[in-house]
């Protein structure tokens, strides 16, 4: 009896240290293998970013309009004064201008310079007849890109697909694509309401694996806006970052899926995050859903954790 004393002390402090390692490592969330994203060479966005919007089947009013608000906000510092707000998340993506990609995409820039990316919509355009069907594999999407472009270069297709809409490759390891296609780069969000939320509706559903932690109230009171604008968020980032896929991402052998400015910090969303928690938000005492972003006509949003080229680490607004 008395040799059992020393293995309960031992099981305890393995126990401790299981419960204790997550909170240790959350300090400074890292992408795969503890690698940093390198420059590989290509150019980064800089400029006026022209997105060209295609609603891919039945979306409500509402749904739209809290995915156009996020997108208004990205450039908008807003008059309310709250902190933090959407336009300091796009700024952190501003700075990859002046991070090792400035020679490759113009002159380096003089003391002072403020990197601006100014982000428009300039064409919106819905499909309510599923003229590609309900399935869509990766021959359609240069046929989604032309329609929602029209054809006009130097035009960004964001592609939203309804939540009876299947994508492939959607689901398995992502819940975005970005990509080019002719003479356009294009973004591919889909909702997550039916369509895999465990995997593209986390934190507002609970995860299909992994450790079970908190689940949030949607900051405007809808899981699948709330869902588009975080996966659109994350599709933004890659693309400004990595707009020709030779620009920032991380080296890893053998993989399919590149590590890129917002798929490097998966599932970070404030300080303190680990698996199956979000890290820090704010929640919203009126309508109890939860947010870290102040946006355009008093919007909230959760926006997800970017890789900061400064620091070499994951950044959060909270």
């Amino acid at each position: 009896m008395a040799s059992s004393a020393p293995h309960r002390a031992l099981a305890f402090t393995f126990f401790l240290l299981l419960i204790l390692s997550p909170l240790s490592l959350a300090k400074r969330p890292r992408p795969p293998s503890n690698k940093k994203l390198t420059h590989h060479g290509g150019p980064v966005v800089r400029g006026h970013l022209k997105l060209a919007l295609l609603w891919y089947g039945q979306f409500g009013r509402r749904q739209k309009n809290v995915v156009r608000q996020f997108i208004k906000s990205l450039n908008s510092d807003g008059r309310e004064g709250l902190e933090p707000k959407v336009s300091s998340w796009w700024r952190i993506l501003e700075s990859y201008q002046t991070t090792g990609a400035a020679t490759s995409v113009g002159p380096v820039p003089v003391t002072g310079f403020k990197p601006r990316i100014r982000v428009s919509v300039v064409k919106s355009t819905t499909d309510v007849s599923w003229e590609f069907g309900k399935v869509i594999t990766n021959d359609y999407v240069p046929r989604l890109v032309q329609k929602a472009t029209g054809g006009k270069p130097d035009i960004v297709a964001v592609i939203f697909t309804a939540r009876d809409v299947t994508v492939q490759g959607f689901c398995r390891a992502t819940c975005q694509q970005h990509g080019l296609s002719g003479g356009n780069q294009y973004v591919m969000v889909g909702n997550p309401e039916t369509e895999c939320p465990g995997l593209c509706a986390w934190p507002f559903h609970r995860q299909e694996w992994g450790p079970q932690g908190v689940t949030y109230q949607p900051p405007n009171g809808d899981v699948g806006a709330d869902a588009m604008v975080i996966q659109l968020a994350t599709g933004l980032a890659n693309l400004v970052t990595n707009p020709n896929l030779n620009g920032f991402y991380v080296d890893v052998p053998f993989s399919t899926e590149l590590v890129e400015a917002g798929t490097a910090c998966l599932g970070t969303f404030g300080s303190g995050a680990f698996p199956g928690f979000t890290g820090t938000v704010r929640v919203d005492p009126r309508t109890g859903g939860a947010f870290n972003a102040h946006g355009n006509r008093n919007k909230k949003f959760l926006l997800p954790a970017i890789w900061n080229p400064r620091t070499s680490s994951c950044w959060t607004l909270l």
